[in-house]
Formats: structure tokens, sequence, C-alpha cells
């Protein structure tokens, strides 16, 4: 294994990404995406070695209950800046050079033949194996405060659905829908995806950021954050200590989770959901 990770670009993943490999039935070439690799900075050891302990800790049967534990050590562990988060050559290389039998672990289904979608590998930031687990972490943290990310991705729906919307990028409208799932107002999947509908609907026509100002991010103590990883031990029993870059403004999720309960409420079809 390379000692750093490296950056595959999207047009040589796609050529890696047969039908074979799709279903892991041939071997990926391992040499070949080597050499289609630009080397980085980030240290490979410390992300298979975290890979490895999910393996460990979690059944397969258990896998998706996998996502809860990795997505806050992920990110304390591979401590990247947004933009550099948001190139996806670094998760291309991790699904296809570093951690395939990870992927195959966690997204092979059980149909005839057992498939992983491509964009498990490489695809949008959503849904690639790594990159969604990463920005879920990052765009659910409060600050230096893993909790709520626990509470997110302890919520498939919340992964597949409220990660794709642009209104998460507001601090206070992460946290608030966070909110909602820690005090009951919304616990099914089916619940989760009408309440991220109608927060992406009516986002439309309010402005969450006037409404629910949020208080800037400190972005040197985040860069700080990154720099200080040399000789820190990410923890695995306990939740590791986010960037203390700022949390989100309190006033503002209490504004924003009194109206997404409301919302929530108004939806003709909420009564008849399922709890």
């Amino acid at each position: 294994m390379n000692t750093t990770l490296s950056l595959l670009p999207d047009e040589a993943a796609a050529t890696f990404l047969t039908t074979g490999v799709l279903e892991n039935s041939e071997p990926l070439p391992s040499a070949a995406i080597d050499q289609m690799s630009e080397p980085a900075r980030w240290e490979a050891e410390p992300v298979r070695q975290l890979l490895d302990e999910a393996m460990k800790r979690f059944t397969p049967a258990e896998r998706t209950s996998a996502d809860t534990w990795l997505a806050p050590v992920l990110h304390s562990t591979l401590r990247l800046t947004r933009r550099e988060a948001s190139d996806s050559r670094i998760w291309n290389y991790l699904t296809l050079g570093l951690a395939p039998d990870y992927v195959y672990w966690r997204h092979l289904s059980r149909g005839n033949p057992p498939t992983v979608s491509r964009t498990r590998f490489s695809g949008p930031f959503h849904s690639q194996a790594f990159a969604r687990l990463w920005w879920a972490a990052e765009l659910f943290r409060d600050g230096p405060d893993y909790a709520p990310v626990v509470v997110a991705c302890g919520n498939q729906d919340v992964l597949n659905t409220v990660l794709r919307l642009d209104v998460i990028l507001h601090r206070p409208t992460a946290q608030a829908i966070i909110r909602l799932l820690t005090t009951d107002v919304i616990r099914t999947g089916r619940q989760v995806n009408a309440l991220a509908q109608a927060v992406n609907t009516a986002g439309s026509t309010l402005s969450y950021e006037a409404r629910a100002p949020d208080a800037p991010r400190d972005m040197d103590a985040y860069r700080d954050w990154i720099e200080e990883l040399t000789g820190v031990l990410v923890p695995y029993d306990s939740l590791p200590i986010g960037p203390p870059d700022g949390r989100a403004r309190s006033a503002s999720v209490d504004t924003l989770a009194t109206l997404f309960k409301q919302l929530f409420t108004e939806i003709p079809s909420t009564k008849d959901m399922p709890e």
C-alpha cells in the first residue's frame, strides 16, 4: 500500500468500473490505478486502519450502523478543507485504490448477481461511499461536537435525501432538522423525506439565512485543526473532537426548529405516516 493517498481523476476511475468489478467478480488493477493517480499529502495508513476497524466492529448484517461510527472518525482522521473535499479525485482513490473491500462490504447489493452501484465508487458527494460520510460529518457537526452527526447518520434517509439539499449548507437549518429527530418530532424514513421536501420547498421562498442568521465560521481555527493532526490520536471508542470553528447560533436553530415543526405538521399525510 502507498504511504500516502493519491488523486484519481474521474475519467480514469470510469475505465476501471467494469461490470466484473461492480459485481466483485474480477480484481481491480492496483498497479494501473496507482500509475494513473497523482500523489497527495495525506497519510494512507490511518484511513486504512479505521476502515479495517469498522469491518471488525460491525457484522455484514449491521453494515448500515457502521455509517454512524465511521462518519465522525473519518472526518477527524482525514482533515480536509471544503475545497479539498469537493475534489472527487481523492474519493475515487479511496474507493478504488485504498479500500475497495470496504465498498463491497458496505454497499454490495443482495441482488442476483450482487453488485455495487457505480456511484458508490465514483459519483456525487451524497452517493459516493466515503464522500457522503465525510460531508455528513462536516455539514451536521455543531462546531467541535459530532453528536448531531451520529443522529444524522443513524437515519439512512437523512444521508440519502437531506444531504442532497442545498439548504443544508446553512448550519442552523442542519441543526434544526437534527433537533426534530432528537425530540422525536420525526422518526421514520418517510417522515424524514416529507420534512426534507417541505423544508426545501419553503426554502425557495423563505430566506433561512435572513430569518435565522448564523455566526461566521472561524476559518483560522479550522485551519489550525487541520494542521495539528500530526501526533493526534483519533479515538475509536468515543466521539472525537471536531474543529473549534464555532457552533451554529442557538437562537437561529430555535427559530428554524419551530418553523420546521410547523411545516411538518401541515403536511397533509403526516398523521397517517407510520411511527
